[in-house]
């Protein structure tokens, strides 16, 4: 009687457990990580000061995104930080964002625009407030910054691969005989495994375009590249810091597809029982694996600089494998924009 009673009790409670993680892992709903004390309503929370901060730092780049993380502390010096990047209690849902120059989405990621010229000369700002505490609020200077690893990519797009041969069909296997010594039968062969098929060959990959590149200097206390680039009908334009920053420009052709995988030859089916026995039957051939695919060719890419920008080319990094030479120009460029 005791050892059912065990075996019970924990059968009940192996059962809670699950019925517990299963609960947590439901969408996360909010109200069971409050009352487990994984998150906090903050209409429910004594906060006295509030504030915010980039973790990945206090400046962001054209095309860039930074998560935002915000701290409010209680009464008593308890600090609770957002969730997410912040990997705390705080609901971003029970605060307000209010940003200019660049946005902030629903969980707390600050977004830059791609084109310098929306955001170039001005400083973003990001103010935070409490709804439900409006005597709190935050206010968040972000720097726009242009020492930054930029890239932009023309590359050609990968082949397909290529899909996988069937596995051929397992051999039947042989019928039975006879062992009576009195009456002896032999055994039915087993049947022949079928081959299996090839597998496909991966598609090519693609070429990639003729990009064109310009660049010429923004003069000033802290000089920076404006650079355009070309290709395919479109344009995409980069403000650079070359003290610390660089522009990738890729035109490579796009890697070539992987080949399908040959399909399994079926199994020999086996010999009947019986005097004698059957023979098994043979295994079928295994297809052969498809061949990659070629890679596509890299484009052609033409720089045209402006003198001044001469001494920080080493700033402009260039790859298009399978395409000829780069060409570099120097002739006068005009401001871009």
């Amino acid at each position: 009687m005791s050892r059912f009673r065990i075996s019970h009790w924990m059968s009940v409670r192996w059962v809670a457990c699950l019925g517990l993680a299963s609960l947590l892992a439901l969408s996360g709903c909010t109200a069971v990580k409050v009352k487990l004390g994984m998150k906090v309503y903050l209409e429910k929370t004594p906060i006295v000061s509030i504030a915010a901060s980039l973790p990945k730092g206090p400046g962001i780049a054209p095309g860039e995104k930074s998560p935002l993380v915000v701290v409010v502390t209680e009464p008593d010096g308890k600090v609770l930080q957002t969730e997410g990047a912040g990997h705390g209690k705080v609901l971003w849902k029970d605060l307000k964002v209010t940003a200019s120059v660049v946005t902030v989405n629903q969980k707390g990621i600050v977004s830059l625009r791609h084109d310098p010229r929306v955001s170039e000369g001005k400083l973003a700002h990001v103010t935070i407030t409490v709804p439900s505490h409006p005597d709190l609020r935050a206010e968040l200077d972000i720097p726009l910054r242009y020492d930054y690893n930029f890239v932009s990519n023309f590359s050609g797009s990968p082949g397909s691969s290529g899909m996988n041969g069937s596995d051929g069909m397992n051999g039947a296997s042989g019928s039975m005989g006879s062992m009576d010594p009195n009456n002896p039968s032999a055994g039915g062969d087993g049947g022949n495994g079928t081959d299996g098929s090839n597998g496909q060959d991966g598609g090519p990959g693609g070429d990639a375009p003729p990009v064109q590149v310009r660049g010429t200097l923004k003069s000033g206390n802290h000089p920076l590249l404006q650079v355009a680039v070309s290709a395919a009908g479109k344009q995409k334009l980069y403000l650079v810091d070359p003290q610390g920053g660089s522009l990738t420009i890729k035109a490579d052709g796009g890697p070539g597809g992987s080949g399908g995988r040959g399909g399994r030859g079926g199994r020999g089916g086996s010999g009947g029982m019986g005097t004698p026995n059957g023979n098994n039957g043979r295994d079928g051939s295994d297809g052969r694996n498809g061949f990659d695919g070629s890679p596509g060719k890299g484009g052609s890419i033409t720089v045209t600089y402006d003198p001044q920008v001469k001494p920080f080319l080493s700033a402009i990094r260039l790859s298009n494998r399978g395409g000829p030479p780069p060409v570099f120009k120097e002739e006068p460029v005009a401001a871009l924009w």
